[in-house]
């Protein structure tokens, strides 16, 4: 990890240097050096009920807690030619803990949590015609994966009212074959917990950590374009495409089928998987203290699965510093054709889950963003603004979830 960021460094060094000796003959610009100019930090705290693991085939405990922490300095700088360079690092951690994970096991007593890491590193540089340029780079890390990411993206001004973004995107992610308990493809025992598959493999089941746990790839690849755009001095709005594309072990092993015949499975989907996202954004300005802000979204993939989301949010701007936006957001989709419930599953099946993620199923999202930005600051003047945000969640397969995030900006 240290290579990679010492070489996006250099890369951002290169590009400052190069942007450096392209000065106009007609026009003298102060350079100056990259400098911290905002530090966010954001801590939330997410609870989730539900009664259909898929670690149980689809039934049982989906109790979740997660307690995340994220961590972003921004740095600014300016070169010769007066282009801007921001710079952002950021590290994350999240910590959770899952009943279901528990039964990996038959006995119930495997790993019931999981502390997850994911630093960052992004670099960006706008002209003064407003054009920009980006890259970006990402790792994640947890017991049961490991996930190492790259990017490109920018935007180009077409008219003082409309502009283009495109962004790219690589990960590649090693997902670690845990199986459950009852379900390892071997039955050489070294050990209580551990075990040898036929080509002589050692690992650990039960969603025991071990370093010896063979992993499979999975590839995801993703093209983006967007359509900004300023109709008048109260409505803007934007279009957007992704191309999705991924491959390689796309289910998770410790996930549990069961036939109509009684028999256990080892979820089986299919390695190839295209994603093709449209969304539409539209915010009218409603006058000094009101914004209207919407969204939809149609989704469609070659699993099977149609989705719509629609979305509205309400800024109301009590004062010049504090203001509040109440939100709600629509979701509902048709089932994956690999999808069934408990014991419906057949032998005559190539692909099969009950991972209800993938079943038909719709959703409300309903909650409020409070933000505070007061001109001496929070407590502090170098709190330049605070935000709270709470949501709860509703899903028709009898999943219910709350989420609370508190947000810091230090100047």
């Amino acid at each position: 990890m240290r290579k990679l960021c010492l070489t996006v460094i250099g890369i951002y060094i290169m590009f400052l240097g190069a942007f450096g000796q392209r000065n106009r003959p007609d026009t003298v610009y102060e350079t100056k050096p990259l400098k911290l100019d905002e530090i966010n930090l954001v801590s939330s705290y997410y609870t989730q009920e539900g009664i259909h693991s898929a670690v149980l085939g689809g039934t049982g405990n989906e109790h979740v807690t997660d307690l995340s922490n994220g961590l972003e300095l921004k740095f600014v700088g300016w070169d010769a030619s007066h282009n801007k360079h921001s710079l952002s690092t950021e590290l994350g951690i999240d910590h959770h803990s899952s009943a279901s994970s528990a039964w990996v096991s038959k006995t119930g007593a495997s790993r019931t949590g999981g502390t997850r890491v994911y630093p960052a590193l992004n670099w960006t540089m706008e002209t003064d015609k407003g054009n920009s340029f980006g890259l970006g780079t990402y790792y994640s890390s947890e017991y049961n994966y490991k996930s190492f990411g790259l990017e490109a993206h920018g935007s180009k001004k077409i008219s003082s009212n409309t502009e283009l973004t495109g962004k790219i995107s690589g990960f590649f992610d090693k997902v670690k074959m845990i199986y459950p308990s009852e379900l390892i493809p071997s039955t050489t025992y070294t050990s209580p917990t551990t075990y040898t598959t036929a080509s002589g493999q050692t690992y650990s089941s039960g969603g025991k950590h071990s370093d010896d746990i063979p992993s499979n790839p999975r590839n995801t690849f993703t093209a983006s374009l967007g359509l900004n755009q300023i109709v008048n001095t109260r409505m803007q709005f934007a279009v957007m495409l992704d191309l999705v594309a991924q491959n390689g072990y796309l289910g998770l092993p410790f996930h549990r089928v069961y036939f109509s015949d009684g028999s256990v499975h080892v979820e089986n989907l299919p390695d190839i998987r295209t994603k093709l996202p449209i969304g539409v954004r539209l915010n009218y300005f409603a006058g000094d203290h009101l914004v209207i802000r919407t969204y939809y979204r149609y989704y469609a993939d070659n699993w099977g699965i149609r989705a719509h989301t629609a979305e509205l949010e309400l800024p109301v701007k009590i004062n010049s510093f504090f203001s509040i936006a109440p939100f709600y957001r629509y979701y509902t989709q048709t089932g994956s054709k690999y999808f069934a419930p408990l014991g419906v599953h057949t032998t005559n099946d190539t692909y099969y889950t009950s991972n209800y993620s993938l079943s038909a199923l719709n959703s409300q999202f309903l909650g409020a963003n409070i933000h505070l930005a007061p001109p001496k600051g929070i407590l502090s003047q170098h709190i330049s603004s605070m935000d709270v945000r709470f949501g709860h969640y509703t899903q028709s397969t009898e999943l219910y979830a709350s989420s609370l995030t508190f947000a810091f900006t230090f100047k």
